[in-house]
């Protein structure tokens, strides 16, 4: 019986890693290929010596608490977990299974691809906070504020009080000068300790940094 259309899906790695001008690409994987059951992306880097996966681990707002399993497809890295370096050349399979694991790895050779398999032990897969977003960055880079939030919002009825997406909301009301919603907003989101550092230098806050309630939330 010959296959129908939606059958299955065909997409060529290289293809999409290389369209761009960034050095360091993802490639979106889960959502290209419309992937329900578990968590899968590619990143791409051009240059050795330079990030393919960022210093990480998977207990912040925006993750999922996964376990992770990369695949060096083409080229090399060097892994750091937990401060072990190791070499992880083509065809080399990393499983990080401790979510706070911080991980990280850097490019041995110009070109290399990596892809991140990850899921929660016991759970079915559901996208991560961060993923939930989606589009929100390209609305965030266009100015078109009130898309952004239009994405949160909708983000945060799947992640009630999500730490993440409530700093980001609060980053936009900010913007628009909604100066009580962002500050409230803000306050909701750190709850997460690290936002305040993050926030003190934030330039999405600057219309707020001299407000004595502002400087109040990051006492």
């Amino acid at each position: 019986m010959a296959a129908t259309q939606t059958a299955y899906r065909v997409l060529q790695l290289e293809e999409e890693a290389f369209t761009g001008e960034d050095n360091r690409r993802r490639v979106a994987l889960r959502r290209e290929l419309e992937i329900g059951a578990f968590g899968i992306n590619a990143i791409y880097q051009a240059k050795a010596g330079e990030p393919v996966v960022n210093e990480h681990d998977e207990t912040s707002p925006f993750a999922g608490g996964h376990e992770e399993l990369y695949l060096v497809v083409r080229g090399g890295c060097t892994f750091t977990v937990e401060g072990d370096e190791f070499a992880a050349p083509a065809g080399a399979a990393v499983f990080v299974g401790d979510p706070a694991a911080k991980r990280k790895s850097v490019a041995t050779e110009d070109g290399t691809i990596v892809v991140a398999i990850g899921g929660k032990r016991g759970e079915a897969y559901r996208p991560v906070p961060y993923d939930a977003q989606t589009g929100f960055g390209e609305a965030y880079n266009e100015k078109d504020y009130e898309q952004a939030i239009a994405i949160l919002n909708g983000a945060l009825e799947q992640y009630p009080g999500n730490a993440g997406l409530t700093y980001n909301l609060a980053c936009m009301e900010a913007l628009l000068g909604r100066e009580d919603e962002a500050l409230a907003h803000l306050e909701e989101a750190l709850a997460w300790e690290p936002f305040k550092e993050l926030a003190a230098d934030d330039d999405d806050f600057a219309s707020l940094r001299d407000k004595p309630d502002f400087r109040q939330l990051l006492a």
